[in-house]
């Protein structure tokens, strides 16, 4: 772990660098995780969308280009809350009926998922998956909820959107973009009496089901108020 995240610390995360680290992390919790078949890692934008990604095989790849195809799963409600999501067994989860159907005809039946968090914004997510049910326990999350501290704090400050001497005007666009989404979040709550993780779970169910993005489906949502 020390050597990974000094060979990461030496990048500029260009958007081909930020590509290489995130494959190397993936690779680093699979070995970190006890009982993990496969693992990915994710960079996402301020409305969920991935910059750049990674993962330890194909069936990974594929579980989690599906959860951006649905618009749900547990990487994004991971990434969405601020709050790990662990699948116990695919083929009775009901939270993502969708992704967890296709995930269990993949061979993947239990996963954890945790967002990468700098500074309170959410850079991505890191999850690993196991061939088996209830694969994870409380000795795996807090492993992989302290790897992902780490590599989210070294992958913050290599890109210190925060800085606003640095901030672009596509960079100042995602900022108001998630503070909308972050907007329409609390007009939901307010108005349908959800919990704060129902309220993302609609944006995100929402946006899936029109085929928009999340900021779109915010938009709406803040002018109906």
């Amino acid at each position: 772990m020390t050597t990974v995240f000094a060979q990461l610390h030496g990048m500029l995360l260009s958007q081909a660098d930020a590509g290489a680290a995130v494959g190397r992390l993936a690779h680093l919790a699979q070995q970190m995780i006890e009982g993990a078949t496969g693992a990915g890692a994710s960079l996402l934008d301020a409305e969920g969308t991935r910059t750049s990604t990674g993962s330890t095989d194909p069936t990974v790849a594929a579980a989690d280009a599906l959860q951006y195809e649905f618009g749900v799963g547990p990487c994004l409600s991971a990434w969405a809350t601020g709050q790990p999501q662990q699948v116990e067994d695919t083929t009775t989860e009901t939270r993502w009926a969708e992704w967890s159907a296709a995930a269990a005809e993949s061979g993947i039946r239990s996963g954890l998922s945790t967002p990468l968090i700098h500074r309170g914004r959410a850079l991505g997510t890191m999850k690993v998956y196991a061939t088996t049910p209830a694969a994870f326990g409380e000795p795996e999350r807090q492993r992989l909820g302290l790897l992902a501290e780490s590599a989210a704090t070294l992958l913050g400050a290599a890109q210190p959107v925060e800085a606003p001497a640095r901030l672009s005007e596509s960079l100042q666009a995602a900022l108001a973009t998630r503070e909308r989404i972050a907007l329409a979040t609390g007009a939901l709550i307010a108005r349908e009496h959800l919990a704060p993780e129902d309220a993302r779970k609609v944006l995100l169910e929402r946006a899936r089901s029109q085929g928009r993005r999340v900021a779109e489906v915010a938009t709406d949502v803040l002018e109906a108020a």
